[in-house]
């Protein structure tokens, strides 16, 4: 399993940092969680091919990880007629908005082979590389954590957390953790590590990094820790 940080920044795009994007590769195929950047421009750069994005899910609503799925769902209901992706939203009323701007800039409505639905709690994905169970979280009215399980390997993507202490996913506490990929917008690198102390994980890396947390972030990067500990930059890849 490879994972690519397309984009690592906090609510708004930063000089050096897009807006949160990650995009897993699992047997030749693609899953991407959160699109808050551009992201099909940064698949056409890798050399991604779009009909092998079998996925889109987004931890919440927020601008900052949908913007990017009006290009997307664009092109690929007009340019790449090969392509079946299914995009799993968060809220069920995010779902007519998107195919009306579809309509309304392209004049029709979907093709079939787009697929656009919702997260349900629980496994909300599974086929024969991956399963993505959704864990309710309270940064907003409707925000997932995402237990991703590949190739005998268990990811957690936190997405936007109210805070640590409140709504960290059971499940890091629970089992073994290849990598949880925590996010660092709303609350200081401090506040983690009692929680991160306790789950059973093997690496641990911020991401969605908010210039404020650069301090705390810092300072914790120079302590020890009982598993790796780091942060993440845009195009930086991860092999799990």
């Amino acid at each position: 399993m490879r994972l690519t940080f397309i984009g690592t920044s906090h609510g708004v795009p930063e000089p050096h940092r897009r807006c949160s994007s990650n995009l897993l590769e699992v047997n030749g195929a693609y899953y991407i969680i959160d699109m808050g950047t551009q992201t099909i421009e940064e698949l056409r750069r890798l050399g991604v091919r779009v009909e092998d994005v079998r996925l889109v899910i987004c931890t919440h609503p927020h601008g900052d990880h949908t913007n990017g799925l009006i290009s997307f769902v664009d092109l690929c209901n007009w340019y790449y007629k090969k392509a079946t992706p299914l995009i799993l939203l968060p809220d069920e009323n995010m779902i007519a908005p998107l195919k009306a701007w579809n309509e309304a800039t392209e004049g029709y409505g979907l093709r079939e082979g787009i697929t656009i639905s919702t997260i349900r709690e629980g496994v909300t994905y599974e086929d024969e590389n991956i399963r993505i169970t959704a864990v309710k979280g309270q940064h907003c009215w409707s925000s997932y954590s995402f237990f991703v399980e590949a190739e005998g390997k268990k990811v957690l993507f936190t997405g936007d957390l109210k805070h640590p202490s409140i709504d960290f996913p059971p499940v890091a506490f629970e089992q073994e953790m290849d990598l949880i990929v925590c996010e660092l917008a709303h609350f200081p690198a401090d506040d983690c590590i009692p929680v991160f102390d306790k789950t059973k994980a093997k690496k641990i890396l911020h991401t969605h990094i908010a210039p404020r947390r650069y301090e705390s972030l810092a300072r914790q990067l120079a302590l020890p820790h009982p598993y790796e500990y780091g942060s993440v930059y845009d195009g930086m890849e991860v092999v799990i």
